[in-house]
């Protein structure tokens, strides 16, 4: 990077320019040592430099800044020691990412807001520009959404940001960039919840989220685990009823219809037989089964080890959307009420959609849902919402979020079909990087309203291990399947809901990704090709200590079908493997 600003401008004092350097601390090591479920690497250890400048302006205010530099990256934050009885807002960041010339970028435009499907915008769901130059304005003319991916020379940049204190907004890259500089935005007042503020605003002593950039290879990026290690940690040790697990989910490729009481019998008959923890039940299940009948469920689901989980509309002055339940979530009390509710009829989580954008408000909402949903034993999952930021070390029940243009997507237009290897090769090095993300992958058989699959059967295997998710949410359906190999099957049902650790294998942004995973003692390698040609590769897994030598190769046959094949690694750990075009590969150890 090139020199870039730092500062802000807060409602009472301008924080950004003519500062005066009154002392710097020492550097001192900094070290966190933490485990989380519902990430790519259950136990993780944080080292880095620290060093805090003391800066104050010639009004007399100070501010401070906080670096800590970790072998996979920087971290910045801003922080306000002055006390003050009323609350000051800040209207403005001045904090810039300067690229040098010839960068690089791969980057999702920010979505304007109340535009969409009922006005639900924005949500983080679009395609991410690939290989742009640095600099080019934002497709949609409203900026760019964390995580950011940079190559500058043979050096890999991912920007983001973590840990939101209470009454701080999320925030995105500016629109404008000139000569490769990007600045901090934030929310637009459109992006407001019952008209509460939108920018930053709480009484002081205060501080600013971290912003992250992890830097270096494109195995530092995909590793990095900077986004859970400067996140705030659990104020209290995580609950006995926080479990990852896999789901069964009628909704993908059946539809509204199916938050039926027969159907969503069947799905837990599914899950119970995949040995799957959850099912969850969409839209509508409040007025198609009731909740007397969804309990009947719930009861009969306990019997087959599953749990169910349930949708709920965010509502709300920021949305139209008209389907239910609706306005159950809103205050701590009707909270309280609906969550011990569904604590009686035996509810694992809820999946909350369409949320109202990115302002302080709103990010508040986030947080005390997941509070409330805690006290009653509920895990969940949000839709239609911004990127998580870390929430999940923060608040161990929160499992997953979709911020994703995930399956859905591919099931309305076919162009998104057409796009949907390159965009689940992008994944791995952007938005699942520190999150999880609950994409809703796999679908063996076929798609509704008459969409074309672009993706192979291996390519789709493989996403159950290329996908991070406190709760992964199949899209396949029990007629899809049966209609697999039972070697297919039985790898659907073995792969880990924790994952111990990963490596990167080989990859490039939208064109190709291989990451090993290891979980339940065995390792498993998994790779997307993300272009619509063949590719031979010979993978080195020597970075992978532990490795047995024996292992099992599942990838595409002729004629669309599945391939099974035992292999022997020999002493230099290479594994050779064909891909056919949008194919895929999983190979277990």
């Amino acid at each position: 990077m090139a020199e870039s600003r730092l500062g802000i401008v807060r409602g009472d004092t301008d924080l950004s320019r003519l500062l005066s350097l009154k002392s710097s601390s020492p550097v001192d090591m900094v070290e966190d040592r933490y485990d989380i479920l519902t990430s790519k690497r259950r136990s993780n250890t944080y080292r880095a430099n620290r060093r805090i400048f003391h800066l104050n302006s010639q009004q007399g205010a100070n501010m401070d800044i906080v670096f800590q530099v970790s072998n996979d990256g920087v971290a910045f934050r801003y922080l306000f020691p002055d006390s003050k009885t009323e609350a000051v807002s800040i209207t403005a960041e001045a904090t810039s990412f300067h690229f040098l010339p010839e960068t690089r970028a791969w980057l999702q435009p920010m979505q304007k807001a109340k535009t969409g499907f009922a006005k639900t915008n924005p949500a983080y769901e679009e395609f991410y520009q690939k290989e742009i130059p640095a600099g080019t304005p934002s497709a949609l003319g409203h900026g760019w959404v964390y995580p950011s991916l940079f190559r500058s020379g043979e050096t890999w940049l991912l920007l983001s940001e973590v840990a939101l204190p209470a009454g701080w907004c999320a925030t995105h890259l500016g629109h404008e960039s000139p000569s490769g500089e990007y600045s901090i935005a934030f929310p637009d007042q459109l992006q407001t919840m019952n008209g509460e503020p939108v920018i930053p605003s709480a009484k002081m002593p205060w501080a600013s989220p971290w912003r992250i950039i992890a830097i270096g290879t494109l195995k530092t990026i995909a590793e990095s685990t900077l986004g859970t290690d400067l996140a705030e940690p659990a104020k209290t040790p995580v609950d006995a009823f926080v479990i990852p697990g896999k789901a069964a989910w009628s909704w993908p490729l059946l539809g509204d219809p199916s938050a039926n009481f027969d159907t969503q019998k069947e799905f837990i008959n599914y899950a119970a037989e995949m040995g799957w923890a959850y099912c969850l039940i969409d839209a509508g299940w409040d007025k198609q089964i009731g909740y007397e009948r969804t309990k009947e469920l719930a009861d009969y689901a306990r019997t087959k080890k599953v749990r169910l989980l349930l949708w709920y509309n965010s509502a709300g002055d920021w949305n139209t959307v008209k389907m239910t339940p609706r306005s159950k979530l809103l205050t701590h009390q009707d909270r309280q009420n609906e969550f011990n509710r569904l604590k009686e009829m035996g509810i694992a989580g809820v999946k909350i959609d369409f949320f109202g954008g990115d302002g302080q408000a709103v990010m508040k909402y986030y947080r005390d849902i997941l509070d409330d949903a805690a006290q009653y034993g509920l895990l969940v999952n949000f839709h239609g919402a911004t990127l998580p930021r870390g929430l999940q070390r923060t608040c161990p029940n929160f499992m997953t979020a979709e911020a994703v243009k995930g399956l859905e997507y591919i099931t309305f237009e076919q162009k998104v079909a057409d796009q949907a290897p390159s965009h689940a090769a992008m994944l791995p090095f952007t938005r699942n990087v520190f999150d999880p993300m609950d994409y809703t992958p796999v679908v063996f058989d076929k798609l509704p309203r008459n969409k074309k699959r672009r993706t192979t059967g291996a390519f789709e295997l493989a996403l159950s291990v290329i996908f991070t998710s406190g709760i992964q949410h199949y899209a396949e359906i029990p007629q899809g399947m049966a209609k697999v190999p039972d070697y297919v099957r039985a790898f659907m049902k073995q792969v880990p809901s924790v994952w111990d650790d990963i490596r990167f294998i080989d990859g490039y942004p939208g064109k190709l990704v291989v990451l090993a995973r290891k979980g339940d003692g065995r390792w498993l390698v998994a790779g997307l090709n993300g272009e619509n040609t063949g590719k031979e590769l010979t993978l080195n897994l020597d970075s992978i200590p532990d490795i047995n030598s024996n292992g099992v190769l599942i990838t595409d046959g002729d004629g669309g079908q599945f391939t099974q094949q035992n292999i022997t690694l020999g002493a230099d750990k290479k594994l050779k493997v064909s891909l056919k075009p949008n194919g895929g590969f999983v190979a277990a150890f």
